[in-house]
């Protein structure tokens, strides 16, 4: 029965999650489809689909099957980690979400409350704290190694409350951390030196952690000592293959953004102006401003 009562509870979780995504996506694509006609260009067909696959992403780390085998496998586990804080958070901004959403929801809603709300004092600051980088960098590796503390990493594992928080806490600080690198009004990739030394530095967490794990010689979270063993991983080899997941992706997206941005910048158009590139660091998340502002 106990067992019983487990899997009730996590198919209801599953179907909550799931349903909430779903959700998302149908406001996103009624807003962009309202705006489609006028504001978005057919060549901007890509921006839903790169949307709509961060969100299956999001999904596929926190509702799939796949989701079930994190108790089993450290890799699953670490693979829910760079769903949800590398690959899903640049597609999600690449959609450019903000207009579509704000669009979707009711006038009446957004003029009485988020407007008001985006226009106080309060909201302007927390705006400006948020788009800074300095502080989506700390965010970003202050949960990447807080949560790979074995105390921490426990509690993370030790109920269904707690691991939605982790899960939670990783998507947020992801969005963060992507959004100095995606944040330009026409939705692609910052023009800015600063911000290929951002990725750079924001490796360096990803590789002292995969480092420590990869040469351990012991298992440093216990409770994959009594695993099923799945995949025929021992404890020991399950860490290491965690470990070079999380290296590898981090390094190879990373390095991709960076090329992007290298490319951008070396373009005939890609060098910015030192007075423009001063007011969008001051101005804090641009297109959310001038969506709630203009709307």
């Amino acid at each position: 029965m106990p067992h019983l009562h487990h899997a009730a509870l996590g198919l209801c979780r599953t179907v909550f999650l799931t349903s909430i995504l779903i959700f998302t996506a149908l406001v996103y694509l009624r807003g962009w489809l309202s705006l489609r006609s006028t504001f978005v260009k057919a060549s901007s067909a890509w921006r839903p689909v790169s949307f709509l696959l961060g969100l299956f992403l999001i999904w596929v780390a926190i509702a799939s099957p796949m989701a079930a085998l994190d108790h089993e496998l450290l890799t699953v586990h670490m693979l829910q980690h760079l769903l949800l804080m590398t690959l899903a958070p640049p597609l999600i901004w690449l959609g450019a979400p903000e207009r579509s959403m704000v669009h979707s929801l009711p006038q009446r809603f957004v003029e009485s409350l988020l407007v008001p709300l985006w226009q106080s004092r309060g909201g302007r600051t927390l705006g400006k704290l948020l788009g800074r980088p300095r502080f989506a960098w700390l965010a970003a590796c202050a949960t990447l190694i807080g949560w790979h503390i074995p105390t921490l990493f426990e509690l993370g594992m030790s109920s269904p409350a707690w691991h939605l928080f982790e899960h939670t806490s990783f998507l947020v600080t992801g969005l963060l951390f992507w959004w100095p690198v995606v944040q330009p009004p026409d939705g692609g990739f910052r023009q800015d030196l600063s911000i290929i030394l951002y990725l750079f530095f924001a490796t360096l967490p990803c590789d002292i952690l995969s480092g420590l794990l990869v040469f351990s010689d012991r298992v440093v979270y216990p409770m994959y000592l009594s695993s099923s063993h799945l995949l025929g991983f021992s404890p020991l080899v399950d860490q290491q293959c965690a470990a070079a997941l999380m290296w590898t992706c981090v390094t190879v997206v990373y390095f991709v953004a960076g090329a992007v941005l290298t490319m951008r910048l070396l373009s005939p158009n890609g060098l910015p102006q030192v007075g423009s590139l001063q007011s969008k660091r001051n101005a804090g998340p641009p297109r959310v401003a001038q969506v709630l502002e203009a709307h």
